[in-house]
């Protein structure tokens, strides 16, 4: 708690001295921007809005109005649904978002943005053939990393090794010393 001031004392000297107690404690140490000047940020009226949003690692899209919120989701809808692993979770995306666009064109916010609602089929089909690419990526990959027999004894001699190797260590004699 800071001490009251004296009667005797301006408020320039009063101050000053907490600051020289203050620095002598090493209160001022290791503050964020010590040693630093102070940014200049020119005329932007939302420095420290933007500031706060870059320190806690959050994106502008949040300051935006929810028409313009909509229209950036409506352009991220096809990465979207590409990962999404059934065609019912898609129609749920596409669903719960056109009930969004429509509440927003039912109750503006003034900002005159043309947002439409998202036809469900063709963001399934566009799921279908997203789906279609990974797994065939996904085959090649594992094609590329399996290794290729020369032939057809060699992938039967491959696959026959395990279960001759488990029989003969069952049918091995057991010796017993005695």
């Amino acid at each position: 708690m800071t001490e009251r001031k004296r009667w005797d004392l301006t408020f320039e000297t009063w101050i000053e001295r907490q600051i020289r107690v203050a620095q002598d404690r090493g209160d001022f140490d290791d503050l964020p921007g010590y040693g630093k000047p102070i940014p200049d940020h020119g005329d932007d009226e939302l420095w420290w809005v933007k500031s706060y949003l870059a320190r806690e690692g959050l994106s502008t899209e949040a300051l935006l109005p929810p028409e313009l919120q909509l229209r950036r989701e409506i352009e991220r809808l096809p990465g979207t649904v590409g990962s999404a692993p059934s065609e019912k979770v898609v129609r749920e995306i596409v669903s719960d978002l056109n009930r969004r666009i429509a509440d927003c064109l039912r109750f503006p916010s003034g900002l005159p943005v043309p947002i439409h609602k998202v036809d469900a089929e063709e963001m399934v089909e566009v799921w279908t053939v997203e789906r279609a690419r990974r797994r065939e990526e996904a085959r090649t990959a594992l094609n590329s990393t399996r290794p290729r027999l020369e032939t057809e004894s060699e992938a039967g001699a491959v696959r026959r090794g395990w279960i001759f190797r488990w029989f003969r260590r069952r049918n091995r004699p057991v010796v017993r010393e005695g």
